[in-house]
C-alpha cells in the first residue's frame, strides 16, 4: 500500500505505486447546470464544481485507488475509494442521478487529489485511514473513536505484573482484550488479584520493597518482591491467570476445588481458605459478565439503530467465551444515509487501529461485505468472517445488541435535546447573539506553586467532548510560585497562539453540522475580575478582541455552590437565580474543569514523588539500585555517602562509586 502523507500535509508522497493528479490550470466545460445551494460551505460559481471534476476525469487511470475532494479553502470535503477511479469519479458528473447531499458536495468541490493502489482492498484500508485522520465533512465519522483498554501480563520481568494498558502494544507480554471500559478492566483486575494474587505494583516499587506491602496483608498479592512466594510458584499463578483470560476458567476452578479438598483432608484449613477465596473471586467476575455465550469463543457483535435523524452503533466484545463489555457509538453522518451505509462505513474505520476478532456479527447486511472482510483479514493477518446470523445463539446476541442500541439512542436523543435547551439558556443569561456550540473552561491546579498545571475542558451540543480536553504543564520560569494570573496568561497564550497558527481565523475554520468547530464560542475562566482581566489582556495582545467571549466565575462566599458571581466584560458582576438550570449547567462545567485540572496535577505530583535520582545515573540498574537502597536506606543517604562508603556496597566498582559520588556532588553545587 502507498505510504501515507505526514501529519502536517494532506498530500501523499510520490512513490512507485502512487499517482497524483494535479489540479487543472483552468476548469473544463461544465457538464451540468447547477443552481447554488445555501446549506453551508463555500460554493463555487454556477456549475464550476462539476466542471472541475469533469476535467480530472480526462486524466484518471482505470485502476483502484482513493480520491479526495477539497473546497476553495483547502478543507477536505470527502474521501472515497474506487475499484476503478475513472468510472467512479465520472459518476459525479451525472448530476441528475445524485442525492441533494452529493450535489452540495459536488458544487463545493474546487480541486481533487488521487492515490492509486494495487488492489481495491488496499484502497479500502487507505480510505479508512484518511477518513479518521482528515475527518471530511461528507463522510460518516466516528464521534468517539476511543482506544479501548486491555489487561497486560508483562513478559519483561522475573515476576510478571498485572496492569491495565491503553495505546500501542509495544511492551513485551500477553495482552487480553479489548474491554469496553476502564471500569470493566478494573472489576476484572480486582477479582484477578483475589483469585491469582498477581502483583500490580510497578517494577521500581517491586525492586525497592524490603517487606510486604498492604496488598499482601489483605490477600491481594503473593509478595514475590520479598520472597514470600518462590518465583516458580509465582510463575504457576501467572500461568493460571493467563489460562483464565484465555477461556480456561472452568478447568482452573476444578483444579482449585481439588486443591481445596486436598488441603481440607490434610487439616490445613488456612490453605483451604485461600483456595476457597480464590474460587469465590473467579465466580464473582464470571457472574458480573452478563451474557457468556456457549457457541461463540471470540467475536464482536455490531448492531445499528436509527431514529430522529441520528444513528447508534452498539459494539459488544466477546473473548474466550466471556462478555468483556459493550460501548455505544454515535457516528456523524448525513441524515439521508441509511443504517446499512452507516454500519459499513463504521466497520472499516473502527478496526483501522484496533485488533480484529476472527468473527464479526452484524445486525444487517452491508454493501461490499466480502471486500470489507478481505480488507480486515489483510489488516489483521488472519481470516476474518463477517456474518449476519439468522437463528440460534448468535442471532440472540445480535438482537441483544440491537436492543441496547435502541435504548442508548433514546437516552442520547433526550440528553441532546436537554443540552440544546441549556445552550440556549446560556446565550440568554450571558447576552450572547446565539447559542454557543463550543464552550471551553480553564482552571489551574498546584500546591504552593509546585507541579503547576492548567486544564481545559470542552463542552458542545452533545455534552462533554473529552477528546478535545487539553492539559498544560506550566513551563515559564518567570512566574512566581502560586501566581494564578501568570499561569492563566501562559495557558491562554499557548492555547490561542497555537489555534491561530494551526487553524487560522474563526471565519475560515471548519465546523460540523452541529456547528461544533475548533474555535470556542464561549470561554469560562475559574476566577473573578483579576483572572478575567488577565485573560482579556492575552486575547487583546493576540489580536482576538471581540472574537472570544470571556466570562469569569468567582466562587461564592465560603466557596458556597449556588452563589457564584459572574464577571462579563462591560457589565456589572451578577449572580444567577439559585435554582436556574443554567447555573447548574455552568457549575457542572466548572466542576469538570476543576476535576480535570486536579487529576492532572495529582498525576504529575505522583510521578515527581516516585522519581528516584538513582534512576538518572548511567549504569545503575535494578540490581545495583536495590543493593544501594538496601545498604543506605534512602537515595538521600546514598547522596551523602563518600566514595569509600559506596565501595562497601556489593556490586559497586570504584569507577561506579566515583560516578555516583560525582552525580550527587554536581547536583548539589
Amino acid at each position: 500500500m502507498n505510504t501515507l502523507p505526514p501529519p502536517d500535509s494532506d498530500k501523499p508522497e510520490n512513490g512507485p505505486e502512487t499517482e497524483i493528479v494535479d489540479e487543472p490550470d483552468a476548469p473544463g466545460p461544465a457538464t451540468a447546470d447547477l443552481a447554488p445551494f445555501e446549506a453551508g460551505g463555500e460554493f463555487l460559481s454556477r456549475g464550476q464544481g462539476a466542471a472541475v471534476i469533469a476535467d480530472f476525469v480526462t486524466r484518471l487511470p482505470n485502476a483502484p485507488g482513493v480520491y479526495r475532494m477539497f473546497d476553495q479553502s483547502g478543507n477536505v470535503l470527502y474521501v472515497g475509494k474506487a475499484r476503478n477511479l475513472k468510472k467512479r469519479v465520472t459518476s459525479y458528473t451525472r448530476i441528475g442521478m445524485q442525492s441533494n447531499r452529493i450535489i452540495r458536495m459536488i458544487q463545493q468541490t474546487a480541486t481533487m487529489e488521487f492515490v492509486t493502489t494495487r488492489t481495491e482492498t488496499e484502497a479500502l484500508l487507505l480510505e479508512a485511514n484518511l477518513i479518521k485522520r482528515l475527518r471530511p465533512r461528507y463522510n460518516v465519522l466516528l464521534r468517539d473513536d476511543k482506544s479501548f483498554p486491555y489487561i497486560l501480563i508483562t513478559g519483561d520481568h522475573e515476576a510478571p505484573q498485572l496492569v491495565k494498558h491503553r495505546g500501542a502494544r509495544s511492551r513485551k507480554g500477553d495482552y487480553f482484550g479489548p474491554f469496553a471500559s476502564a471500569g470493566a478492566v478494573g472489576t476484572t483486575m480486582n477479582a484477578m488479584q483475589r483469585a491469582f494474587l498477581i502483583r500490580t505494583c510497578t517494577d521500581s516499587v517491586y525492586e525497592s520493597r524490603t517487606r510486604p506491602c498492604l496488598l499482601f496483608q489483605i490477600k491481594r498479592c503473593s509478595a514475590p518482591c520479598t520472597g514470600e512466594i518462590g518465583l516458580d510458584d509465582y510463575a504457576e499463578l501467572v500461568r493460571e491467570a493467563k489460562g483464565f483470560l484465555t477461556g480456561k476458567s472452568s478447568a482452573i476452578k476444578t483444579d482449585l476445588a481439588r486443591a481445596m479438598e486436598s488441603a481440607s483432608a490434610d487439616l490445613d484449613f488456612e490453605r483451604a481458605a485461600i483456595y476457597r477465596d480464590r474460587i469465590a473471586a473467579l465466580s464473582h467476575v464470571q457472574s458480573h459478565q452478563g451474557i457468556n455465550p456457549q457457541s461463540v469463543d471470540e467475536a464482536d457483535v455490531l448492531a445499528v439503530h436509527q431514529e430522529g435523524g441520528q444513528s447508534c452503533v452498539q459494539v459488544f466484545f466477546f473473548r474466550t467465551g466471556q462478555n468483556w463489555g459493550n460501548h455505544a457509538f454515535y457516528p456523524r453522518a448525513d441524515k439521508s444515509l441509511d443504517a446499512a451505509e452507516i454500519l459499513g462505513a463504521f466497520l472499516a474505520q473502527f478496526y483501522e487501529d484496533k485488533p480484529v476478532p476472527a468473527l464479526i456479527l452484524l445486525s444487517q447486511e452491508v454493501e461490499e461485505m466480502d471486500l470489507i472482510a478481505a480488507a480486515l483479514s489483510e489488516h489483521a493477518g488472519h481470516k476474518v468472517e463477517i456474518a449476519v446470523p439468522k437463528r440460534g445463539e448468535k442471532k440472540d446476541l445480535v438482537d441483544h445488541a440491537l436492543l441496547n442500541a435502541r435504548e442508548a439512542l433514546g437516552r442520547n436523543l433526550a440528553e441532546t435535546s436537554s443540552q440544546a435547551r441549556l445552550l440556549d439558556g446560556v446565550a440568554a443569561a450571558f447576552g450572547l447573539e446565539s447559542a454557543p456550540r463550543r464552550i471551553e473552561v480553564y482552571d489551574n491546579s498546584h500546591i504552593m506553586g509546585t507541579n503547576a498545571v492548567g486544564g481545559m475542558i470542552v463542552a458542545g451540543p452533545t455534552g462533554f467532548v473529552k477528546n478535545q480536553y487539553r492539559k498544560f504543564n506550566i513551563r515559564s520560569e518567570d512566574i512566581t510560585p502560586g501566581d494564578d494570573f501568570g499561569m492563566m496568561r501562559e495557558v491562554l497564550t499557548r492555547r490561542f497562539s497555537r489555534l491561530v497558527k494551526e487553524v487560522g481565523s474563526r471565519e475560515t475554520a471548519p465546523r460540523d453540522e452541529d456547528g461544533f468547530g475548533p474555535w470556542p464560542d464561549l470561554v469560562f475562566v475559574d476566577g473573578g475580575q483579576g483572572q478575567l482581566s488577565a485573560a482579556q489582556t492575552i486575547i487583546d495582545e493576540l489580536g482576538l478582541t471581540d472574537q472570544v467571549p470571556l466570562i469569569g466565575i468567582a466562587k461564592g462566599p465560603d466557596r458556597d455552590a449556588g452563589r457564584e458571581k459572574f464577571f462579563v466584560p462591560g457589565r456589572e458582576a451578577f449572580m444567577l437565580q439559585p435554582r436556574d438550570p443554567v447555573l447548574y449547567f455552568v457549575q457542572r462545567l466548572r466542576d469538570e474543569a476543576h476535576r480535570f485540572a486536579i487529576g492532572t496535577h495529582r498525576a504529575k505530583r505522583k510521578v515527581a514523588l516516585t522519581k528516584n535520582p538513582l534512576d538518572e545515573i548511567d549504569g545503575i540498574g535494578p540490581t545495583r539500585k536495590r543493593a544501594l537502597l538496601g545498604h543506605f536506606g534512602t537515595a538521600k543517604a546514598v547522596g551523602r555517602a563518600s566514595v569509600p562508603d559506596l565501595l562497601s556496597v556489593p556490586g559497586i566498582s570504584e569507577q561506579m562509586a566515583r560516578a555516583i559520588y560525582d552525580f550527587f556532588h554536581d547536583n548539589g553545587e
